[in-house]
């Protein structure tokens, strides 16, 4: 079975300077979660979701959304066979391993809909038959901040769809240096190589169900979720939902560091990322200044984690 390291290094070929973000990215793969880059543009998100589909070995489409991008060209669509006089299904861009959905804050909400039923559910659903997504299905969808030309951030609903939600920022000098460098010698993209298939992602994903988590693991990650809900800085606080990614973050990162075991580090490691985009803070928090990642940071300071080793 390939390491785990093997595939950040592929992967590290493309995109210089982010490994922690490029880690936290795998791990979400592995738990079997979707991943939310949020942006400014041209810092390599588009990259990064390129050099994993190499580096695993996965069937790759992506979608440039824009408000005139249709359901039917996410999901497909039904088209008459004049021969035979029967409807054929023809697929959409989102049957595939990976998909990209760049910029998806720029698309309607139609359109976002027809996704986000892909992702939650497995499958899609043209003129009332539906059709399952290839497996493994990953989305990875981009979204520039608000503000940019054309766009609006995500309502809550869709963003606790993802499993993550992470940012590249820009490179240091060093790392921008090394950057320039590299592109002299031609595009970073064709040193990837393709190391795992589909049959290996799979064998890896097993083996990080297969983690065990104690009962007081479970009774850490929902105190974590009822102090977020219980915060008056928080209007909504962590979902279920959240409360179940972030056991299944949990275990793909204790396997990513060799053991077949959770402990609260692998909870606290994963938490920021796992977390941040799913709660809303009332308008008095903004206005103080508070962000949702400061108010993690005391959620996880308050609550007591169990003495696992």
């Amino acid at each position: 079975m390939i390491a785990p390291e093997a595939v950040l290094n592929e992967v590290k070929k493309a995109i210089v300077g982010k490994d922690e973000v490029i880690a936290m990215a795998l791990i979400a793969i592995i738990a079997r979660g979707h991943i939310l880059l949020e942006d400014i543009p041209g810092v390599g998100k588009t990259t990064m979701a390129v050099a994993f589909s190499k580096a695993l070995g996965l069937d790759y489409k992506r979608v440039q959304f824009t408000p005139d991008v249709l359901p039917s060209d996410i999901v497909g669509f039904s088209l008459l066979d004049k021969a035979t006089g029967e409807m054929i299904y023809k697929p959409g861009a989102i049957l595939c391993n990976l998909f990209l959905a760049d910029e998806l804050n720029r698309a309607t909400s139609r359109t976002q809909s027809a996704l986000l039923e892909a992702m939650e559910e497995g499958r899609v659903t043209v003129d009332g038959i539906t059709h399952p997504v290839p497996d493994p299905f990953i989305v990875i969808a981009t979204q520039n901040p608000a503000g940019s030309s054309g766009t609006q951030l995500l309502p809550e609903s869709q963003m606790d769809r993802f499993m993550v939600r992470l940012s590249l920022g820009y490179p240091t000098p060093e790392a921008e240096l090394d950057l320039l460098e590299r592109k002299q010698k031609g595009s970073m993209m064709d040193a990837v190589n393709c190391i795992a298939d589909r049959g290996e992602l799979a064998a890896i994903r097993a083996q990080a169900d297969s983690v065990f988590v104690d009962k007081k693991i479970f009774d850490y990650a929902v105190k974590l979720s009822i102090a977020s809900r219980g915060n008056r800085s928080v209007l909504h606080g962590a979902s279920p939902r959240a409360t179940i990614a972030v056991i299944s973050m949990a275990k793909a990162a204790a396997w990513m560091n060799g053991r077949d075991y959770v402990i609260p580090a692998d909870v606290k490691y994963i938490y920021p990322a796992t977390i941040t985009h799913r709660l809303l803070l009332t308008p008095e928090a903004k206005a103080a200044g508070k962000t949702a990642e400061g108010l993690l940071t005391e959620i996880l300071s308050a609550v007591t984690a169990p003495a696992i080793r």
